[in-house]
């Protein structure tokens, strides 16, 4: 089951924040889709989920200023 986050409309760094306050209620296992249309959270979400170990899933662009990705909490 996966957990879906939407942050469009928020600036950056807000779509990292907010997809980092959601991880914590994501269960080991589990993945945290995250929809935003901020270009800084394409660098900024993936590095973060690297750093922390997670694994990053499907990452795609949905339009012209709109992307999805999938972070998988694994630890």
């Amino acid at each position: 089951m996966a957990k879906t986050l939407h942050t469009n409309g928020l600036v950056c760094p807000f779509p990292l924040v907010e997809a980092k306050k959601a991880m914590q209620t994501v269960a080991i296992g589990e993945e945290l889709i995250i929809y935003f249309d901020c270009t800084q959270a394409t660098q900024s979400i993936p590095e973060w989920a690297a750093d922390e170990g997670y694994e990053v899933g499907e990452f795609i662009q949905i339009n012209d200023a709109e992307w999805k990705i999938a972070v998988k909490k694994t630890q």
